[in-house]
This record gives structure tokens, sequence and C-alpha cells, in this order.
């Protein structure tokens, strides 16, 4: 799945200015240095209703992170790279989500609330970082629907080419809305089963390539003769392996959506240690398994693997596999399949910017008219802004307005990075604040066990790929290609800077962090 960061900030700036006491009253929760140490979590008074279970945890999870990201992305990674240089890439990018997860999974279980990243950037660092964070990420998820709305069309057209893409665009969003607009039980029962079609896929690829590799299935096996085709396995050396970092950790984003859903979890304390410990374990098999299987069946040099895209469905590394492996009619199924992550994203996105836009007017970091919460529990208004400008995206790419559309898919390009260097930094800060106000870790309901390397590592791997995701164009010194491929970090940090002058906030001290926990209250979900 891929994501992105935000410019929708300035028209929010006297929302941002409300006082302290305002905010309370909204989200239930005390300012930065308002409780002592010992005091008693405060209650979650967000109005959202706890009704995501466990199962649905695991598969928000696991869901985030499968996608066309592997579906379909992965050939580009093993022809750039080779076989051994993807499978390095993508090891190395899942080790950083790993600490970035442990990172994300101790603040969420202690403070399970849907701003998530954006509410610990608020408490933890300053008020201007979390504006920058959640306005980041609120734009990068509502253009990430439009992406996934266009790549719906295009997909549809596989099985029905007259059918203008719009059409299907209109209804998929239409659809989605709907869902989202229910509860977030509805939500969550969507993704779940979306997320088990992608996950049974992978797992019958992954039992087809093995029986491929060692001959069961074809009656031949080439063995691992494509790890030493040409180059291979690090076709391209280190640099290769660079350029697919970027890949990768597209790929991987989405896994923070856990975060996110701890908002709405019936047992946070219980369910968001379990998802964190469990599901990265499975996303790292599927990720790794996947590549290493379409590396040994697929030579790197096979010139399939450049053309992989949603606009042609039939050089996805895994129709090339299911292909060779003699399964009927592999490309319609993997379009269905493609399909089913397309809509995951969308659904899934919908979801992630609803809940970052209410928690943010919550907080007083956008226009209070966002918190408003229906009767099941479902922030409306803020879903029906998100869901607006999606279609208006979607549009703007429709009616031929290439430039524009391309521009902030640029903008939101960097986000998911941005969002993963803030959750290190927020862990840092949170860690050292909870300790130096006389708190003990062994007292949290989960704590990062390779804390303080774990977020030291992890942000220090993100700014590696972010600063090397277009080393060349740098290099050879390819303004508009630069441009294009870094604009996000200026906006980023205007956002922030912006918000910083206009309002006058300022790096919380450590000893004034509010590093009290969101108290759950019993029978708080759907019945």
């Amino acid at each position: 799945m891929s994501h992105r960061p935000g410019t929708s900030a300035p028209a929010s700036h006297k929302s941002a200015a409300k006082t302290p006491d305002a905010v309370t009253a909204a989200s239930g929760q005390a300012p930065a240095g308002t409780r002592s140490p010992g005091q008693s979590p405060a209650p979650d008074d967000s109005g959202l209703r706890r009704s995501l279970s466990n199962r649905h945890m695991q598969m928000i999870a696991i869901g985030g992170a499968i996608g066309t990201g592997l579906f379909v992305a992965s050939g580009a990674t093993v022809s750039q790279a080779g076989p051994g240089g993807a499978v390095l890439a993508y090891a190395a990018v899942g080790l950083m989500v790993l600490l970035l997860m442990q990172s994300l999974g101790e603040m969420a279980a202690h403070v399970p609330v849907a701003g998530s990243f954006q509410t610990y950037a608020t408490r933890f660092v300053s008020p201007s970082f979390g504006f920058a964070m959640g306005w980041n990420y609120w734009f990068n998820w509502a253009i990430t629907v439009a992406a996934e709305l266009v790549a719906a069309g295009i997909v549809m057209a596989y099985w029905l080419p007259g059918v203008p893409s719009w059409v299907w665009a209109a209804l998929f969003l239409a659809l989605l809305t709907g869902l989202n607009a229910l509860s977030a039980r509805a939500f969550g029962e969507g993704e779940f089963w979306l997320a088990a079609v992608k996950v049974v896929t992978v797992i019958v690829f992954l039992v087809a390539g093995v029986a491929m590799i060692v001959g069961i299935i074809g009656g031949h096996s080439e063995g691992l003769s494509n790890w030493t085709v040409g180059d291979a396995p690090f076709h391209g050396g280190a640099l290769a392996v660079v350029s697919v970092f970027m890949i990768a950790g597209f790929s991987f984003q989405g896994t923070e959506l856990v975060g996110v859903a701890a908002g709405e979890a019936r047992d946070p304390r219980r369910d968001v240690p379990r998802a964190i410990r469990t599901v990265f374990w499975r996303i790292m098999l599927f990720y790794i398994g996947a590549i290493a299987v379409v590396g040994t069946l697929v030579a790197y040099t096979d010139p399939n693997l450049l053309r992989t895209g949603t606009e042609d469905v039939s050089y996805s590394p895994f129709t090339l596999v299911f292909a060779r492996a003699g399964i009927a009619a592999a490309a319609a199924v993997m379009n269905a399949v493609i399909l089913t992550a397309v809509l995951s994203a969308g659904n899934s996105g919908l979801y992630a910017s609803t809940r970052m836009l209410h928690s943010m007017a919550l907080q007083g970091q956008a226009p209070v008219w966002f918190a408003y919460v229906n009767r099941r529990g479902v922030p409306v208004r803020a879903l029906g802004a998100t869901a607006a400008v999606g279609g208006a995206g979607f549009l703007t790419a429709v009616v031929g307005q290439d430039t524009a559309y391309t521009w902030l898919l640029n903008v939101s390009a960097l986000s998911g990075f941005m969002v993963w260097l803030g959750i290190a930094v927020c862990h840092l800060r949170f860690r050292r604040a909870y300790v130096l106000q006389g708190n003990d870790p062994a007292d949290l309901p989960y704590r990062a066990p390779l804390f303080p390397l774990g977020p030291v590592v992890a942000f220090t791997l993100c700014v590696a790929v972010v600063l090397g995701q277009n080393y060349e164009a740098v290099f050879q010194g390819e303004v508009v290609r630069v441009l294009s491929s870094y604009i996000g970090l200026p906006v980023f940090f205007l956002v922030w800077l912006g918000h910083r002058l206009v309002t006058g906030s300022r790096v919380v001290p450590l000893e004034q962090v509010d590093v009290s926990g969101v108290r759950v209250e019993a029978g708080s979900g759907d019945r």
C-alpha cells in the first residue's frame, strides 16, 4: 500500500489557537503537564465506540501492509536489484518497520486514541509538530483514496472496457463511504474479509511457488539458477539495493493503521501488543517469501518484470508465476485480487483520514465542526469531507488535469515516511519523560524491547530511505525530478513552522509532558 504528506493546514490556524481549557473540554484529555505521574488514566471521551475486536485488529494490521506494493511493484524490485538485492531491501525495511511498530505499540497500548501519532506528537513533542503530523497524514490518505479510485477504474477495464472509469470510481467511493458511515465495526468487518482474500492469495502463491521450485508442479525444477543469471543475485550492487528501498518502504506503509485503530479497539491494552508481536512476522514471511519465490522462478532479466502495473495485470509477478504453474485464468484471478487490494487501501484510507481529522478537531487543530460524532460513534462530518477531497482528487485525474494530480501525489509521496520518523521521535520523548517523571516502564501495558536503540536505528534507516529515494536525480542535477521526489519534505516543514509562528507553540519540556494513559471503560463498544 502506498501513502503520503499534507498541506491543508493553513485553513485551520484559527482553530489551532484554542485555549488548553477548550481543548480539554472537547476531547476529555488534559493539556500537557496537567496531570501528576501517579494520577489515574483519563477516560476516553472522544465519542467513538470501541467495537473493533482482536481479529479485526490483526487483519487491519496485515491488510494495511499487503497490497499492490506486493502484488504489482515487487516485480520491479527484482528487476532493478536482482533477487538477492530485493530480498535484502525488503528485509532491511522490514526490520525498520518492526522497530517502529514496537515504538508505536508501546504508546498506543498506553494511550489508545484514534489520533494516534498525531496525538502523541502534540503531547510528547509540541502542538506544532502534532499539527504538521496530523494534516500530513490526513492529506496523505485523502489523496491515497483518490489514487485507489483511479486504480480501481483501470482494474475494472480488464473485464468491462466499455464502461468509463469514473463510473466505477464513483460507485466504489459511494460503497466505501457507506461502509465507513455504518460504524467502526462495519469498517473492521469489511477490512477483515478484504484482508483475508489477500492473505489467502499470498499463501496459495507461496505453496504453489515452492512446489514449482522443488519440481512438484511442472515436473521440472530449475533450482536456484535464476540467482546466478548475469550478475545476480545482487544486480547493480549496493546502489541498486538503495534504489528499491523506497519501493519496499511504500509496500510496508499501512502497518501504522493499527495505531489509529487502537482508538476504537475493545481491549487495546491486550490487542495492540498482540497485533504488534504477531502480525509483523506474518507480514515478513509473506513479503520475504514472496520476493524469494518471484526471484527464484522469474529471472531478473525477464522484461515482463519491468512492465508491472495495474494497467496490465498480465505482467504482475504473481500472474507470471501462477500462469507458469498452470493455474487457469491466472490473470483474471490476480485482477480480482488486485481489485480487492485497491478497495482495501481505499477503505483503510477513508477510515484513517476520517479519524485523524476528527482527532485534530477535538484538539483544536482543525475546525471543531469536524469533531461531531453521530449516535453510531461515526465522525460523519469528517468522513464526508475526506470522501469529498478523495473524489475531487480522482476527478482531477479523470478530467485530464494530469499535471495537477501528479503534483498532488508528489506532495504526498513522502507522507508515510514522515509519519514513521515522527513515531520514532515521539517514542524517544515519551519514554524519557515517563521515566523522568518518576514512572516505571514495567508498568506499561507493552514495552518496546529494544529501547532506546530501536527507535534510533529506525529513525536513521528511515532518513536514509527518504534521502536516497532519488539520489540519481540529485547527482545529475535534474531539478524537476528532484522537486517531484522531495517536495513533500519542505511542505511538511513549512506547515510545522507556519503553525509555530502563528500560535507561538514551543517544544514541551520533558517534565511537563503529559504521560498519563487513557482508561478504556468496560462496555464502551458496540453491543
